[in-house]
């Protein structure tokens, strides 16, 4: 029988509104969801190609185990019994920091975060490796500093905005934002608005933007320090705002007295006049902005996203209607790990500290495995991502997943990382469980949905949160359940509170393991670890996300986070749960002044030699690798590496090497050859494209190909030409400054 059932999309994490029509247990259609409220019928491509992620090749049913060069089929009693025990072992012998979980990293459900972070915490160790850690953690940790916590973000208020700055973010192309496209097109036709975009390149946004700034690859932060010397000369900065709001502006004010303007805009390959013009607008207009992999994994990352912020606040548009705001939440991606505690783990190899609201940057695992610390990353429980085609240096990753005494992937397919594992378990796909996301993509609004199973799971597959519970289960990490807690679970819901509560009273220990007792009891009732944990986490909400709740009709009281659970489940399509105080805007502060705290002592040093000198010299390539490689394009055509199969872009040039037509010429090369692009890290192979999307100069290749499916390779693997020690001090790598060479494949390569 046909049914069409409200779901939404997994593919980015704007999760937009599907329906998918399910004929005899496959995917047969896919239309956009009118009634989601926060996609409203919008839905890329890639939404509408889901049944390629969900029916594919490749497809894990049964728990495997790696003997020799072979995977055979193991049960899962015996897995996880083997697993456990090697756990066990290891950890005995060598210590909790010989352990880590990489995961919390897929776009369309997170679930499995909170039992992947329990587990490892619960075997003592606080190795947490996400693609959150890969692209955000020097952003987040300048969130920490100045907002007062880490998994504190601001999102521009788009909709109530007169300027919208997009700095090196292509949302046409990437989203990363509700109805991104919509949006931008909007303001961009708007005669009262603006839509400003900072990229090198002319990019899909930048073309139908009313003011392109094209910045040089890799100044941005020399830029953002002109354009905030610029506005303090002319007194521009918005003082009331300042005093009200701003702590620290007297320390930081000196930072900008001496730089040579013209001289740092040449070598940003800018025109004053522009920048002037552009300083002036930002002093003059309510803006929002809305920085990208332009920033976060660029040269300077970390440094450019302070100063970024130190722009904004200047500006005054933090807090305020049009500017950036911070959102609510149901629960923050992430917590709040302060390197300068002692409590707060450094890597054994590099040092390295969790930036990323807790999680640790996956750009130095090959070197926390291959190193001689006793205490050496020996075992990785993987789940929901792929990293030797997700994280930067393949090679290094191959080298180093290949020394591991223990590594488990949990996934749908045998990927390339399950190819390395010791014990590859099925996971049920991200449609065939309960599951959701809390990304905080609204404001004021909270919007939440829990995307319900469309479809049974082949074969033996379970979530990951069950996964999970069984190994903690059998590692003796799970306390006695007493018999009338679990007896309540096969009665109401608000019985079962009681009884966990009374529990939890007596014995307060217990909440470091809930997420593994909700799964044991009413997980198995309901088959679901992570439906278990919805209905505890909105049972236990912090006081403002209940405040939030209380605004969308949710009104207080014992049971109103079930309330709220009840009505995630009668409305699949999502639902607004909470609404945030506009009248209170900067509430979400967590620093102790109650003010943003934009003196940063460790950044100080950085910001004041940066220079114009020193960055001329800093960007200049050599005759060895005289072009730039820009690694990761977003398109239309990529979606991490969820979409394995090539016919979902059939027809389309869904992988290319893109260079500019002057630099075709200059090399005379032809669109449409096999070119051969080499770095530091390795050489890779591809169709040329030549377009003048490309800066001059500049090779750009997406990320989320060189996929193995159905015995071929599909496309270039663009992590084999990125070196995981091209990273800043916060473990970000720089795939936006990638220096490299080119050169037509039919050619040898130059000693």
């Amino acid at each position: 029988m046909k049914e069409w059932k409200k779901s939404s999309c997994v593919l980015c994490a704007q999760n937009c509104g599907l329906e998918i029509l399910i004929d005899n247990g496959r995917m047969t259609g896919v239309r956009p969801d009118r009634e989601n409220p926060r996609s409203e019928g919008y839905v890329c491509r890639k939404g509408m190609n889901v049944m390629y992620y969900q029916h594919q090749k490749d497809r894990l049913t049964q728990p495997l185990k790696r003997i020799g060069d072979q995977f055979v089929p193991i049960s899962w009693e015996l897995a996880i019994a083997e697993i456990s025990d090697k756990l066990l072992q290891i950890r005995t012998d060598y210590g909790p920091r010989s352990l880590a979980y990489m995961g919390a990293s897929m776009q369309g459900g997170h679930f499995e975060a909170g039992f992947g972070v329990s587990l490892m915490r619960a075997l003592g160790s606080q190795y947490f490796y996400s693609s959150a850690g890969q692209e955000f953690s020097g952003a987040w940790w300048v969130n920490g500093r100045v907002f007062g916590g880490q998994h504190i973000l601001t999102i521009p208020d788009e909709h109530e905005t007169e300027v919208l700055v997009a700095w090196g973010w292509n949302g046409m192309q990437s989203h990363q934002m509700p109805q991104a496209p919509r949006v931008l097109r909007s303001i961009s036709k708007d005669p009262h608005k603006q839509l400003v975009v900072v990229d090198p390149r002319k990019s899909e946004t930048a073309q139908i933007a009313d003011i392109h700034i094209p910045v040089a690859p890799g100044t941005d932060a020399l830029l953002l320090k002109a354009m905030i010397t610029i506005i303090l000369n002319n007194e521009w900065e918005n003082k009331e705002y300042i005093q009200k709001h701003v702590e620290g502006f007297a320390s930081i004010r000196g930072w900008f007295n001496d730089l040579e303007v013209d001289a740092a805009l040449e070598v940003c390959q800018l025109d004053r006049d522009q920048v002037e013009k552009l300083c002036r607008l930002l002093t003059t207009k309510r803006w929002c902005m809305h920085p990208d992999l332009g920033i976060y994994m660029n040269r300077q990352s970390g440094l450019a996203y302070y100063l970024l912020t130190i722009l904004a606040a200047l500006c005054g548009v933090y807090g305020v209607r049009g500017g950036n705001v911070i959102p609510g939440m149901i629960r923050p991606m992430g917590g709040h790990a302060d390197e300068r505690s002692v409590k707060v783990w450094r890597t054994v190899a590099t040092g390295m500290f969790p930036a990323a609201a807790g999680f640790y940057p996956p750009a130095v695992v090959p070197e926390e495995i291959l190193n001689d610390h006793p205490e050496h990353l020996r075992a990785i429980l993987v789940n929901g991502c792929n990293p030797l085609r997700a994280y930067p240096d393949t090679t290094a990753y191959e080298k180093a997943f290949a020394a591991l005494d223990l590594l488990v992937v949990t996934d749908i397919v045998m990927n390339e990382t399950a190819r390395f594992a010791h014990y590859v378990l099925p996971s049920r796909s991200l449609y065939e469980c309960w599951d959701g996301t809390f990304f905080p993509w609204t404001y004021p609004e909270v919007f939440f949905q829990m995307r319900q199973p469309a479809l049974d799971p082949p074969g033996e597959c379970l979530e990951p949160a069950q996964i999970f519970t069984l190994l903690a289960e059998k590692m003796g990490l799970i306390p006695d359940i007493p018999k009338d807690v679990h007896q309540a679970a096969q009665k109401s819901r608000l019985v079962f509170g009681t009884k966990l509560m009374q529990w939890t009273a007596a014995e307060p220990a217990i909440r470091k393991t809930m997420p593994f007792i909700l799964a044991k009891t009413l997980g198995e009732q309901w088959d679901s670890a992570n439906k278990a944990a919805l209905w505890g986490m909105l049972m236990t909400l912090p006081r403002d996300a209940k405040e939030n709740s209380v605004r969308a009709n949710f009104a207080a009281g014992p049971d109103q986070g079930d309330r709220m659970y009840r009505a995630v489940l009668d409305n699949p399509q999502g639902i607004w749960l909470g609404l945030a105080d506009t009248a209170e805007p900067m509430a979400g502060l967590r620093t102790r002044s109650r003010k943003m705290e934009i003196y940063i002592e460790e950044m100080a040093a950085a910001v004041i030699s940066l220079s114009p000198q020193q960055e001329q010299k800093a960007i200049a390539l050599t005759d060895e690798f005289p072009f730039l490689l820009m690694a990761g394009r977003h398109m239309q055509y990529n979606a991490n590496t969820l979409m394995r199969d090539p016919k979902w872009n059939e027809g389309k040039r869904a992988c290319t090497i893109a260079i500019h037509p002057e630099d075709a010429r200059n090399l005379n090369l032809v669109d449409g050859q096999q070119l051969r692009i080499t770095t530091k890290a390795g050489s890779e192979t591809g169709e040329l494209e030549v377009t003048e999307q490309v800066r001059p100069g500049t090779v750009m290749i997406p990320h989320g190909f060189g996929l193995l499916y159905d015995g071929k390779v599909y496309g270039v693997n663009v992590n084999r030409l990125t070196k995981n020690t091209n990273r800043d001090r916060f473990g970000t790598p720089l795939h936006r400054f990638v220096p490299c060479r080119i050169q037509a494949n039919d050619l040898p390569e130059e000693i």
